[in-house]
């Protein structure tokens, strides 16, 4: 039987209040396991020390998803974990992934996730990934995740993930290696507040002919919270990539961005744009005149830009 905490982190970070009764699923609470299952196409397989799991996808699955949200719902708990992927050729599959962290104490809550992508050829894949923290303590809620790809010849990644509330301090790192034909769209929102602090770094390596990257960061720091944002492309071939960031500061937020592209083919185009300032006085008066207040107004700009 589910708690009721439980069953909120589980709608808020991977759209479901339960345990499924069908589908692939593992569900990861404090350590441990709280229900798992496979399918025809899809196995789910624990590591033998405990770590995490295993999870392979069959070629030429078509879709089909698997959840494997994680959640920590005591305070001074420390859990790690290390999913690797399998995902075979010709696939199409969904994974919804996720952190929630549940802390009504006064120590640190914190997960680390390590996920690895070994996509196989011409496979499609969609990576979904939420995190959120709350609780009426005043521990500090910690998420690191991490993301590693390894895409053979003419596979492509897509990949969602969002943090907008309750997550004192993150380090969001990801990488990829990319083969011929091969393409990874990243996409991030991130929203701190408070003493906040978010540090996103991507690291891609176009290796194949026709191998191309999108990385797009929408963020907001408000009161004294921080970011930073790292990102860094090397063409090693002919290929495309192009990463952006853009940011909104409110308050006594500060946001940097640090950007590298290293060009190693004369046919390799790597483009970085970044933007930071603060929002538009033209855009509040506008909503302002509407009838919505300053406040009212800051929020719908905010919602429209991470939308």
């Amino acid at each position: 039987m589910l708690s009721d905490v439980i069953k909120n982190l589980l709608s808020e970070v991977a759209g479901i209040q339960t345990i499924p009764t069908t589908g692939a699923f593992n569900i990861r609470n404090n350590g441990k396991s709280a229900g798992s299952s496979s399918t025809k196409n899809i196995q789910i397989i624990p590591k033998a020390d405990g770590s995490g799991i295993d999870i392979y996808i069959k070629p030429g699955t078509k879709n089909e998803s698997v959840h494997i949200p994680a959640l920590v719902t005591e305070t001074d708990m420390h859990d790690v974990v290390y999913n690797d992927f399998h995902i075979g050729e010709d696939a199409d599959v969904t994974i919804v992934a996720g952190c929630g962290i549940h802390n009504c104490g006064s120590g640190i809550s914190q997960h680390d996730g390590i996920h690895r992508f070994y996509v196989g050829k011409n496979a499609i894949m969609k990576y979904v990934e939420k995190h959120i923290g709350e609780g009426e303590g005043d521990g500090q809620n910690i998420i690191n995740p991490q993301t590693h790809i390894i895409a053979e010849d003419n596979s492509y990644i897509e990949m969602d993930t969002v943090q907008l509330k309750g997550v004192d301090s993150t380090n969001r790192i990801s990488s990829a290696k990319l083969a011929a034909g091969a393409t990874v769209v990243i996409k991030e929102k991130i929203m701190t507040h408070g003493s906040q602090y978010a540090e996103t770094s991507f690291d891609v390596d176009l290796e194949g002919e026709g191998s191309s990257a999108k990385l797009i960061s929408r963020s907001v720091a408000r009161d004294n919270s921080r970011q930073l944002f790292r990102s860094k492309l090397c063409g090693e071939n002919a290929c495309y990539g192009h990463s952006e960031c853009d940011a909104i500061i409110m308050d006594n937020g500060i946001v940097a961005a640090e950007p590298e592209i290293i060009a190693n083919n004369v046919d390799a185009t790597l483009i970085h744009e970044a933007a930071i300032g603060k929002i538009a006085g033209e855009q509040l008066t506008k909503l302002m005149t509407l009838g919505l207040t300053e406040k009212e107004a800051e929020a719908q700009i905010i919602n429209g830009f991470l939308k």
